[in-house]
């Protein structure tokens, strides 16, 4: 569940108004299990996601980050993590790819600068935060690649960077299909093999 945190919220965040949110204001933030992140300057805030959505990203690592990393390709990492770009703040995507030779992005505990590939898992409650919200933003921040899971109907949208630097109609992959991330070429991921073998698939 995504919340935009604003004064009139019953338990509002102490810091500046909405649109004037940074970084520094960002790491004085409370360590209360929610997830906090800054786009234009706009405070969101997500509470703890379903058992579900973290199996897909630990799918999604052993799939991709595990042969990614074990073959000295990229670095793969997931939230909570603070990743840094033009107009994101932080934000704090589900799982993160920062190819071998690009690794100077890592530092100072965080990722500062363009990642490769940014994954989210939608929940019902983010949906149009990681569609519109999140996409737009990644857009402008020039993140190359957008993975996009909706676990509701089984389905993975993939945004590219085109050459006018905006996304174009995202790519569908479904349960029965196999896709290649640009970044990673070596690597295929059935798309199904996110969703299976889960114990509980609540959204």
């Amino acid at each position: 569940m995504v919340t935009l945190v604003t004064p009139t919220d019953a338990a509002p965040v102490i810091g500046p108004p909405q649109g004037h949110w940074t970084a520094a204001d960002w790491e004085h933030l409370p360590d209360d299990g929610n997830r906090y992140e800054i786009i234009a300057g706009v405070l969101y805030m997500s509470t703890s996601p379903s058992y579900f959505h973290q199996w897909i990203i630990k799918q999604m690592y052993r799939l991709l980050g595990v042969p990614a990393e074990a073959n000295g390709w990229a670095y793969c990492d997931f939230a909570p993590i603070g990743l840094l770009m033009p107009g994101c703040d932080p934000v704090q995507p589900d799982l993160v790819v920062v190819l071998r030779e690009r690794a100077a992005i890592i530092r100072n505990r965080r990722i500062m600068g363009v990642p490769d590939l940014i994954v989210e898992v939608m929940s019902p409650g983010s949906m149009s935060y990681d569609q519109d919200v999140k996409r737009d933003a990644y857009e402008s921040a020039g993140v190359p690649e957008y993975a996009l899971v909706n676990p509701r109907e089984r389905l993975l949208l993939l945004y590219t960077l085109q050459a006018d630097h905006r996304y174009g109609l995202p790519q569908k992959f479904g349960e029965n299909d196999t896709l290649t991330f640009a970044c990673l070429p070596g690597i295929s991921i059935r798309v199904g093999d996110l969703f299976a073998g889960s114990p509980d698939t609540t959204l």
